[in-house]
């Protein structure tokens, strides 16, 4: 018997994401040093963090190289930062080796093409709302929000919450 959606989040052990259409919107400011200038969602911000200090591993694979990006998500505890990723799944699979975890326990959420191989192989293939075509065909769940505006929130949220450790004791400390 096959677990409905909800169930399967009571078993994920780890996250793994895109970042520029996931945690920032698909459009970005070019400033002349060439720098892509990204926003992201506070509350995105805060889903990561909590998920981090819950003991949860989080990968973060992106084709992009900015070091602001490490920095943020250095700051918000993400141990597993790989950008210039030209190949998402080796970076993946050195992700669950470093971690010793079942891909089928990972939700995953990407939102273009190069994401489609880690989705394919990942127990809860996520993607936000805007995502291209071909990835949304391949997601277990359509986040109802858009690259930036919150979809990381909405299926972090929704994990821990399933596994109550969303609004507990560590929820209200930084």
């Amino acid at each position: 018997m096959e677990l409905n959606f909800k169930e399967e989040l009571k078993h994920v052990k780890a996250f793994a994401f895109d970042v520029d259409g996931v945690f920032s919107s698909a459009s970005v400011l070019m400033h002349p040093s060439g720098e892509m200038l990204r926003t992201s969602n506070i509350k995105d911000g805060y889903a990561i963090y909590h998920a981090r200090k819950m003991g949860y591993p989080v990968a973060i694979i992106t084709g992009g190289d900015s070091e602001l990006v490490r920095q943020r998500f250095s700051y918000l505890g993400v141990e597993h930062i790989y950008l210039k990723s030209r190949d998402k799944m080796l970076d993946f699979q050195d992700f669950i080796k470093k971690e010793n975890l079942d891909p089928k326990a990972i939700l995953y959420m990407g939102d273009d093409i190069p994401d489609y191989p880690v989705m394919k192989s990942v127990g809860i293939p996520t993607c936000p709302e805007d995502a291209a075509v071909e990835i949304k065909s391949v997601a277990k769940y359509i986040s109802h929000r858009k690259g930036g505006e919150g979809c990381v929130r909405d299926v972090v949220e929704q994990v821990l919450r399933a596994q109550g450790n969303w609004m507990n004791a560590e929820a209200f400390k930084w």
